[in-house]
């Protein structure tokens, strides 16, 4: 799941933006950035070894700093994953457009939209073991392109065009840093269907970090393959695709177009689990109405959570407003990295030994790692736009008002009822 989270759709198109930003110093950037995750997701992995319920980052932070701050992070999470999701549906639809143009608008876009959100939201509802499984085929057939082009391709490089000389500016790092952050951003999203696994506290560690080291082998060697086999790379609005016809030709180039329409696919998939885990979680602790914890009794699923979700996702691929949700993602993530790893220090504190139990898994080198997570965390938002700023704000403001309204309804319950 956290394979399948991270590498999505961008990785068929970030190459082209990564060339731009860095040229030869892309694949290298990558690395970079890849450990810079990795110290996030051993600080994510030792507050997982802690829990065995559903709710990841928002669980984490109930915990350590309370009902307000962990109602945030659930509530930008769950936005996060709605809009990140019906932005996907957008690219899932463009795709198919391409053999089908007419599907593109009018009627037909709608019913090709709802078909596709019905099919995933009958695959969740079923349960998570189904879910697991469409998960785990839909990421081997995303990565079984990548590995062809990779093996293939890495014998056409040209070692001149990915060895770079002097020393990239500061704007470089930035620019390229930011679009990589994001890039390999999902992988926060994998303890939160814990409550669902077996042994989640010894399997979410090695889930957490396994992740990062696959996705940045990945990343790393199919930025080396592209830049180094296509010099058009920067301009290419199908970068894969077109690398791909350079040494393998049209086969090739629709084999990683394929690979494309997997990889919408199992994102899609992905984002609809956690996003209705994170609505489940948010009902499970009171803080929304009771009826989204409500579990399916034969699939022993969130039943109202997933068709809850799933339906607000649906509204807004159809209606297009989730551009406006999406600037929240850059706030929100940094929002989860920074509130998960002081929730890593935190909770090492003697005094919530009654409220938590002991770490199955600990970072080493004592406060040093997760110190360094939320500092990295941190620098990103150096690269932030004011548009990111001003809707992440606005997502936070707007929690805080329905936080504030669920307290009332809460508070208007007779005790005895709760």
């Amino acid at each position: 799941m956290g394979v399948n989270q991270v590498i999505g759709g961008a990785i068929f198109a970030v190459p082209a933006t990564l060339a731009t930003q860095a040229g030869a110093w892309s694949p290298w950037l990558v690395i970079v950035v890849g450990l810079m995750s990795l110290l996030i997701a051993m600080s994510i992995a030792e507050v997982a070894s802690r829990f065995n319920a559903t709710g990841g980052p928002y669980l984490y932070t109930r915990a350590a700093f309370g009902r307000f701050a962990a109602f945030e992070v659930g509530w930008m999470s769950w936005l996060t994953r709605v809009s990140s999701w019906a932005s996907i549906l957008q690219v899932f639809i463009a795709s198919v457009g391409f053999y089908w143009p007419a599907g593109m608008s009018g009627l037909r876009r709608a019913l090709l939209m709802t078909a596709a959100v019905g099919l995933i939201t009958a695959i969740n509802y079923r349960g998570i073991r189904q879910s697991s499984v469409a998960v785990n085929l839909l990421t081997a057939g995303k990565l079984t392109p990548l590995l062809v082009f990779v093996v293939a391709g890495l014998w056409f490089v040209d070692p001149g065009r990915v060895f770079p000389s002097g020393v990239p500016s500061l704007a470089v790092l930035s620019s390229a840093g930011l679009t990589l952050v994001f890039a390999f951003g999902g992988y926060e999203n994998v303890p939160i269907p814990a409550g669902e696994a077996r042994d989640p506290r010894r399997g979410m560690p090695f889930a957490l970090i396994a992740t990062i080291l696959i996705v940045t082998a990945v990343f790393a060697l199919v930025q080396i393959v592209a830049l180094g086999t296509l010099p058009t790379l920067a301009t290419s609005s199908t970068p894969l695709a077109d690398s791909a016809s350079v040494f393998m030709g049209a086969g090739g180039a629709a084999l990683l177009t394929a690979g494309a329409l997997v990889s919408v696919a199992g994102n899609n998939l992905g984002g609809a689990v956690a996003g209705s885990r994170l609505l489940f979680a948010l009902a499970e602790q009171g803080d929304v109405p009771a009826v989204f914890a409500r579990i399916h009794p034969r699939f022993r699923t969130p039943g109202a959570a997933i068709l809850t979700t799933s339906a607000v996702t649906l509204a807004l691929g159809l209606s297009g407003t989730f551009a406006v949700l999406a600037q929240v993602s850059a706030i929100s993530r940094l929002i989860v990295y920074v509130a998960t790893c002081a929730a890593t220090l935190r909770l090492r504190d003697g005094r919530f030994a009654r409220v938590v139990p002991e770490a199955a898994f600990v970072t080493p080198f004592g406060s040093l790692i997760p110190a360094a997570a939320i500092l990295s965390a941190l620098a990103i938002l150096a690269g932030a736009t004011r548009l990111n700023l001003l809707a992440g704000f606005a997502a936070l403001a707007a929690g805080a008002l329905v936080y504030g309204a669920s307290g009332r309804a809460r508070a208007s319950v007779p005790a005895g009822a709760r």
